[in-house]
């Protein structure tokens, strides 16, 4: 198949088995079927969503809100809170403890010191998060001021995920960003002091305005942080952004750079933090010490753990069951302030679908070890798949040997291109989201 080297409008990140668009409000019945069971027998996360930014970025497709005054907030708060104690009381809970805490965005860092407290405070009397492996918390660097970083950390933060995205202000304000350089480098010495044990930084290649020479300072400034961790994602274009809008109403042409070039950028990244003493840990992250930092959300989600999700428009996984929140204000909290969950859509996966979404994306680690898949799931996937496999081999994308599956560092560079060869025959080529 002959690849795209544009940046067209589409998902190309794939985070997910089946694709989002179809799942369905008609199976809605089926989370409420799984919450209702006792509990599996897999760790438990939980996600909660913050919405709220200072800007909305021209690449973002999050649900995200830029105009909501204290009273909103506060409004969202209490109905989070009260969501968090619904779903603790659920029979799929069971006395699992949390294995990984994700607060995400939006913009967590948004909220004040006192929103912060208030809502711990509040998320404490239902639920504890003391046994967590990992508890993360994204940030937007000109949110933060040094008591809010500490604040975080006395919170039980254990991973604090900083957005940098790039260090060229132009660039920074061409994309929509709230942020700028100063406030990165502001924010810096107090995140360092907090002693936080894991702090990663997020970059993004192929941001719009971008040049060979731009994204080496960025890159050459990010090593000078040594953070403990660093993730690149390459710059996609899906439905809802922005740039998307504008791309499909022929206002402009897609400002971002092609994959080629995208993937050079990220290449050349790679290899200097690797030079730096960095490993590769995923197709977008690669971390400072491997020993001390590993990523309980990402290889628990990965292995099929369930995952509580909590906020406007999120996702979540229960006993076999996708699903999403109700994406629209007055639906989600006028659900909660009735006392009901605010469940929007779902699927129940089947065994095979559960093994297709665990490959594709354990392949975004860099190797896939086929015993895994024989134990768990009673197929053999060099087999099963041989097709897709050979062609990828051919591509010079994998290699296969010694009852090993790895990808080759082109092959990681385009993970995402590579995973739909998977999917079963009925979502080969539907829209993902």
């Amino acid at each position: 198949m002959a690849e795209s080297t544009k940046t067209e409008v589409g998902s190309y990140f794939i985070s997910n088995y089946p694709p989002f668009s179809q799942w369905s409000a008609e199976d809605v019945g089926e989370v409420q079927a799984a919450l209702d069971a006792p509990p599996a027998d897999v760790p438990l996360g939980l996600y909660l969503h913050i919405p709220f930014c200072r800007k909305r970025c021209k690449f973002c497709y999050f649900k995200v809100f830029t105009d909501k005054n204290a009273d909103n907030i506060e409004r969202y708060m209490a109905t989070l809170s009260k969501e968090i104690e619904l779903v603790s009381q659920v029979p799929a809970m069971g006395d699992r403890p949390f294995r990984f805490v994700y607060f995400g965005g939006g913009t967590p860092s948004y909220l004040s010191v006192k929103q912060l407290r208030r809502l711990v405070d509040r998320l404490e009397a239902n639920i504890s998060w003391d046994k967590a492996e990992e508890v993360t918390f994204e940030c937007e660097p000109g949110t933060l001021s040094e008591p809010k970083v500490h604040a975080l950390r006395e919170l039980g933060i254990t991973r604090l995920s900083l957005g940098v995205e790039h260090f060229d202000d132009e660039i920074l304000s061409a994309n929509g960003r709230a942020h700028e350089s100063p406030e990165i480098y502001k924010a810096w010495p107090w995140i360092q002091a907090a002693n936080f044990p894991n702090v990663n930084i997020d970059l993004i290649a192929g941001m719009a305005g971008d040049t060979t020479d731009k994204w080496k300072d960025t890159v050459a400034r990010a090593l000078d942080m040594q953070p403990d961790s660093v993730t690149i994602y390459q710059m996609e274009l899906p439905f809802n952004t922005v740039y998307s809008k504008d791309i499909l109403g022929n206002e402009i042409e897609t400002p971002v750079a092609d994959w080629p070039q995208k993937r050079e950028w990220v290449d050349y990244a790679f290899d200097q933090f690797a030079a730096a003493g960095y490993a590769v840990s995923s197709a977008y992250t690669m971390v400072r010490d491997p020993e001390a930092v590993n990523f309980s959300y990402r290889d628990n989600l990965w292995q099929g753990s369930d995952l509580l999700a909590t906020g406007i428009a999120s996702f979540g996984h229960i006993s076999g069951v996708h699903y999403q929140n109700l994406p629209e204000w007055e639906d989600y909290c006028g659900s909660l302030e009735a006392g009901k969950l605010p469940l929007s859509r779902a699927l129940r996966i089947t065994p095979h679908q559960a093994l297709v979404r665990e490959m594709i994306l354990q392949m975004k680690k860099g190797y896939l070890d086929p015993k895994y898949y024989q134990e768990k799931f009673g197929v053999d996937i060099i087999d099963h798949w041989q097709s897709a496999w050979d062609e990828h081999v051919a591509n010079g994308y994998v290699t296969i040997a010694d009852g090993r599956i790895e990808l080759t560092r082109a092959g990681l560079l385009r993970v995402d291109g590579l995973l739909p060869a998977f999917f079963e025959a009925e979502h080969q080529g539907v829209r993902y989201t």
